[in-house]
């Protein structure tokens, strides 16, 4: 793999605390292998709730990109798997799990004190589809400074090897952001492991694999019949973060703080009203 164009001089900031979440194992883990999965985060009550909301929302988007794109828009491909951005401007419930206790913990010790949303989105990957989405980083498909921000991959319903739970490469976060190639499946950064090398990493709905935005992952093919793996991805970056656009040799800067998207979860370390302002 080689390093993006814009990544010169990453080092990786390993975290110390005092934490409110996590512990020393734990940030230790998330350190060295760039991960950490959280078993029984949020109720089924809770995830119901919120599946209820996000239903309709991937609906609306399936049938206007078959209405209107023949099926397929960027790495969207209707009957196989969506990607519906922004939920969080259309379900009030997914405003409230991204503000939850939960995450403002989490956020704190990985991140620090001033933190934003960055992007979620539903993703689900529906029965019989039977290519996987390739190697890539987060960090990959819009280069952010600081490099080093945090996914949150949320599963809605069980998440396992025969539907595509998330695999994950250890170690290569640590290296900063590498160069994608665009395919038709998605941005692959040409991560080609032995099986040893990567790790799968299978949720019951409710839990989450959190990972950094430096962490190479995958998921696999949906194997099934007759279940959609339905999951909701929470990205959180530094108060400050930039997505950096180069053409030729200018670069242009565009600060991570949408108003109505990209809402402060931690001001000062204290969890941020919810007033959808900057």
């Amino acid at each position: 793999m080689n390093k993006h164009e814009l990544n010169h001089t990453f080092e990786w900031e390993n975290h110390r605390g005092p934490f409110r979440l996590l512990d020393e194992e734990q940030a230790r883990q998330y350190d060295e292998q760039g991960f950490l999965v959280f078993e029984d985060v949020f109720d089924r009550e809770t995830i119901e709730a919120l599946i209820e909301e996000l239903d309709p929302i991937e609906r609306d988007l399936e049938k206007m990109i078959e209405e209107h794109f023949g099926g397929k828009i960027f790495i969207t491909r209707s009957g196989e798997i969506t990607f519906t951005p922004h939920t969080v401007l259309r379900s009030p419930k997914a405003r409230e799990i991204t503000r939850s206790p939960f995450f403002c913990d989490l956020v704190h010790d990985l991140l620090g004190d001033d933190v934003r949303l960055y992007w979620d989105q539903a993703v689900y990957k529906k029965p019989g589809t039977a290519d996987i989405f390739p190697w890539h980083q987060d960090n990959g498909y819009s280069y952010v400074e600081p490099q080093q921000y945090l996914t949150c991959w949320l599963a809605l319903t069980d998440a396992d090897e025969e539907n595509g739970c998330p695999i994950v490469l250890p170690g290569f976060h640590r290296e900063g952001t590498w160069a994608h190639e665009t395919t038709d499946l998605g941005f692959d950064c040409g991560a080609n492991p032995t099986e040893h090398e990567a790790i799968a990493a299978p949720v019951r709905a409710g839990s989450l694999v959190a990972f950094s935005s430096l962490t190479p992952h995958k998921t696999g093919p949906n194997m099934t019949m007759d279940r959609i793996r339905k999951t909701y991805i929470i990205q959180f970056a530094p108060d400050g973060a930039e997505v950096l656009k180069q053409e030729g040799t200018e670069i242009t800067r565009i600060p991570c703080d949408a108003a109505d998207r990209q809402y402060p979860i931690l001001v000062g370390g204290q969890p941020a009203s919810d007033r959808g302002t900057a």
